[in-house]
């Protein structure tokens, strides 16, 4: 019997466009006051006219941010076992906002830098449509229009969390390109972080 451990989960993303900053709170206005009348000018001081107050344009909100959440728990919290080697081992569903206008095509890479050989990778899939905004729980390469990498496994597919013991993080990072990779299933994450440079 495996050695249950708690899972807890990280999602970070790479942002290749500008983050919005969320509104201020309204804030009420001041009552009107009045204005005191003042004398006209005189002949020895020059007159100046009011400089108008121009309104600032109306800032509207952008769309939904590039952000990935899994909508099968939060962040912080405990993975659910059906995710793991511990259940059915098949993956969360995630979801994200637009990516920046400019993406040809997204990468998306789990990993747990708390194995205690290093980095273990759990998850490697590039080439995944820009037009997608999410990926449905047990996703699979048969299901999904990408490529699905090599793992620690030395498996094209999804790797639940499956720590030996002791507390581990997973992080989910989502990636925007401005190209498709040329790379195949045989590739594993290093192949394609260094695909990726500067792209």
């Amino acid at each position: 019997m495996k050695k249950r451990a708690i899972l807890i989960l990280g999602l970070s993303i790479l942002l290749l466009g500008a983050c919005a900053t969320p509104q201020e709170s309204a804030k009420p206005e001041a009552p009107p006051t009045a204005v005191e009348p003042t004398e006209p000018p005189t002949a020895s001081e020059p007159t100046t006219a009011p400089v108008p107050t121009e309104t600032p344009p109306e800032v509207t909100e952008p769309g939904l941010p590039f952000e990935l959440i899994s909508t099968a728990f939060e962040q912080g919290q405990s993975i659910p076992a059906q995710y793991s080697c511990d259940g059915e081992d098949i993956s969360p569903s995630l979801a994200w906002g637009d990516p920046p206008a400019d993406a040809q095509s997204l990468a998306l890479i789990m990993d747990d830098p708390d194995a205690p050989g290093g980095t273990w990778d759990h998850w490697v899939v590039f080439n995944i449509p820009v037009e997608l905004r999410e990926l449905p729980e047990a996703v699979s390469a048969e299901l999904l229009p990408a490529i699905f990498g090599k793992n620690s496994w030395g498996r094209s597919d999804y790797g639940g969390p499956c720590p030996p013991g002791g507390t581990h993080r997973y992080f989910f990072k989502l990636y925007a390109l401005d190209i498709n990779l040329s790379l195949d299933q045989n590739a594993n994450k290093t192949q394609v972080l260094a695909a990726m440079e500067g792209h």
